[in-house]
């Protein structure tokens, strides 16, 4: 089947902001699952958070659902063995994606993460977004909490984004009958037609969709008239959509753009200003969030087109990781979403103007800012040179747990980190 080819029409969608409106509706859907509960995400950690997710998992799979999830073993590396156990012993189905070992304390299968989040229950409701199970996603964490969104969707577009996961599972090693025999207890599509709104589930990859996510940013962004809003946590885009940007300012739609300004990453913000007096001199307006780090991938243009997902506008995720956004077409999803970007900028954002870059903008800034601004034109075919090895899908049961103690053991001697092979 593919994807992020056409619109599915007949979709109810709700945008949930930050793990307050996030992580409550996630966790009730788990718990009130009948059938099944399929979660994929980078980031699981340990913490109140990650054990609600844990209770949640853990209830649905003891009445009897067939229970999958999909960690990342970069992005969710110190797992404990009680925390895995603690699922696999109701029968929730734990995966690693590609585990790695740690050299002198360091992860190093840093590149072509799967950086996706979402849930999907019973095949008839999902959750899109950039969301992680962490507790750094709730205020009460204090100033380095993070703002972001997610979609609860209901209606025909959760049969797509359910045979996405169903097949990714597959593809890790269950092979083809196990992908048709799962795909039997999806419903009937005509069952599911839930609202509105017109929806299209696009994902990266390193194989067939290597760049669809920016594709559909750049069409969107040639048809704009009228308005574009983008609120991107790591902004690096390639050479193509900054073209695109100044392109629509230059014809005259207001492209507005919110980074960050109280970065989790300091790299994040000085990679990003170095594009600052290219967009702004072309009449792109740019809005620093400066209440906590920003940590959204959220988009509007004009009155219908938004999108809400896990991919950043940087080279990790337009060029290596696997990510997945949904697009919508909809004016009343786009009001609510303008109204939150609109709100964020009056109330939290600090606007640069060109005078903000006077005093910093020397003349050596302008050489290296123009060479990176060039270098963008090109890093996207580097970056694909890179290996693309085959990520692999490891059960967390079948891993070397006597191995694993071994490793923790001797990282509580050294005060090292452990291996991420179970987690």
């Amino acid at each position: 089947m593919s994807h992020g080819n056409h619109w599915v029409g007949g979709n109810r969608i709700e945008l949930l902001e930050n793990g307050e409106e996030f992580f409550p509706r996630v966790f009730d859907a788990i718990r009130a699952a009948e059938r099944e509960v399929i979660v994929e995400t980078f980031i699981l950690f340990e913490d109140k958070v990650g054990l609600g997710l844990h209770a949640a998992l853990r209830e649905a799979a003891q009445r009897g659902a067939k229970v999958d999830l999909m960690i990342d073993g970069f992005g969710s590396p110190d797992l404990s063995r009680e925390f895995i156990e603690g699922l696999t012993s109701v029968g929730v189905k734990v995966r690693v994606f590609d585990p790695g070992h740690r050299f002198m304390g360091q992860r190093l299968n840093v590149f072509r993460r799967m950086h996706r989040k979402i849930v999907v229950v019973d095949g008839e409701r999902a959750f899109v977004g950039g969301i992680n199970y962490s507790a750094d996603h709730l205020l009460d964490f204090g100033p380095k909490a993070k703002q972001d969104w997610a979609v609860e969707l209901a209606g025909p577009i959760v049969a797509e984004i359910h045979q996405f996961v169903l097949r990714a599972i597959a593809v890790g090693g269950k092979g083809a009958g196990w992908f048709r025999r799962r795909l039997k207890q999806a419903p009937s599509v005509r069952q599911l037609t839930a609202g509105e709104a017109d929806a299209m589930f696009v994902t990266r990859d390193n194989r067939r969709h290597t760049n669809d996510i920016e594709r559909h940013y750049r069409a969107a962004i040639r048809a704009a008239r009228e308005r574009i809003v983008i609120a991107n946590a790591y902004f690096f885009p390639g050479y193509r959509l900054i073209k695109e940007l100044r392109r629509a300012a230059r014809r005259g739609v207001d492209v507005r753009l919110i980074l960050q300004g109280e970065p989790d990453m300091p790299i994040v913000k000085t990679a990003a200003s170095m594009l600052y007096h290219h967009l702004l001199h072309a009449g792109v307006r740019i809005y620093e969030y400066c209440d906590r780090p920003l940590h959204g991938k959220v988009a509007l243009m004009d009155d219908r087109w938004s999108t809400v997902g896990s991919s950043n506008l940087d080279p990790l995720s337009l060029s290596l990781n696997l990510e997945a956004n949904v697009v919508v077409r909809d004016k009343a999803f786009n009001e609510v979403l303008w109204k939150r970007m609109d709100q964020l900028m009056q109330e939290s954002c600090k606007r640069i103007e060109t005078t903000d870059l006077a005093s910093e903008w020397s003349g050596w800034r302008l050489v290296r800012s123009f060479f990176i601004f060039h270098f963008l034109r090109w890093y996207p075919a580097w970056l694909d040179r890179l290996p693309r090895h085959v990520p692999r899908l490891t059960p967390a049961e079948a891993t070397d747990l006597a191995e694993r103690q071994k490793n923790e053991k001797n990282s509580d001697n050294t005060g090292g980190a452990t291996p991420t092979e179970a987690a």
